[in-house]
């Protein structure tokens, strides 16, 4: 016996049949995509965020993921723009058609930076927003990757300065230590030769133990 209406979806509020829902639709949409890109000969790209923010992509090549959605954001932004001024205005001059796409293309540019900055987010869609989300990981990582490695050039030049550094005291310390110890010897040598001699000689001796 089928069902009788329309299946209602919602969300599932256990959390594990939930995880396992999930599990096997992701498995079942990679795949879709997979059999398109294969039967179709399309370039897809697929991104998906677990509930916990885990990422999960596909493309259809190993470097396609990023063509692909650099693709979509001229398309979005520029493409559309561009093929609609063309529709309107298809008597204006090449030059006009130049100015047009230059002036779509700046902004594009300046809405794209609006977005990495935070601002105007609200025109865009999750699939943008995640798009976008994706971009400013991948900037940070970088980012990342650069201070650290200019935090370790750093130290590392900080430890051989601190060696010579050392090296240098060292030296002076033993030179110092040198000079101190010349300076005793000249002292010593000194003083011996301004101590009156005291000692009696023979002959006076025995004059004395006569008397």
């Amino acid at each position: 016996m089928g069902r009788s209406g329309k299946v209602v979806l919602k969300r599932i509020e256990n959390k594990i049949n939930r995880q396992v829902t999930f599990s096997k639709r992701r498995s079942g949409l990679f795949k879709k995509a997979h059999e398109i890109s294969l039967l179709c000969d399309a370039q897809v790209a697929l991104i998906v965020f677990s509930p916990r923010g885990k990422l999960f992509h596909y493309s259809s090549s190993d470097s396609c993921m990023e063509s692909i959605l650099e693709r979509h954001e001229r398309y979005s932004y520029g493409e559309r723009q561009l093929h609609a001024i063309n529709h309107q205005e298809s008597q204006e001059t090449n030059w006009s058609l130049e100015h047009a796409s230059l002036k779509s293309r700046l902004e594009v540019v300046q809405r794209n930076h609006r977005h990495f900055m935070g601002e105007d987010l609200d025109s865009l869609s999750l699939r943008e927003l995640q798009s976008l989300e994706t971009h400013l990981d991948s900037g940070l990582k970088n980012m990342r990757s650069k201070k650290n490695q200019l935090m370790l050039e750093s130290i590392s030049e900080l430890e051989k300065k601190k060696k010579a550094l050392q090296q240098e005291n060292n030296s002076i310390s033993k030179k110092i230590k040198e000079k101190e110890v010349k300076k005793k010897e000249r002292e010593r040598v000194v003083l011996q030769r301004q101590k009156p001699n005291t000692v009696l000689p023979p002959w006076m001796i025995s004059h004395i133990d006569h008397h």
